[in-house]
């Protein structure tokens, strides 16, 4: 995915169907400057992490 779309997903209302390594995942935050999200699954929020957003899959 390229930072553009993934701030956009952060932004809007709808939930998208966004993947991580697999896992269903919630885009809180983008830094387009280095390329990384501020992701957690959707199933365990209390897991917040940081990840390329090039690895991140739209479906």
């Amino acid at each position: 995915m390229n930072p553009q779309r993934a701030q956009e997903i952060a932004a809007s209302p709808i939930m998208e169907n966004v993947t991580y390594e697999g896992t269903p995942i919630y885009i809180q935050h983008v830094d387009e400057n280095n390329g990384t999200a501020r992701i957690y699954p959707l199933n365990q929020p209390e897991h917040e992490q940081t990840v390329p957003v090039r690895n991140l899959i739209e479906h």
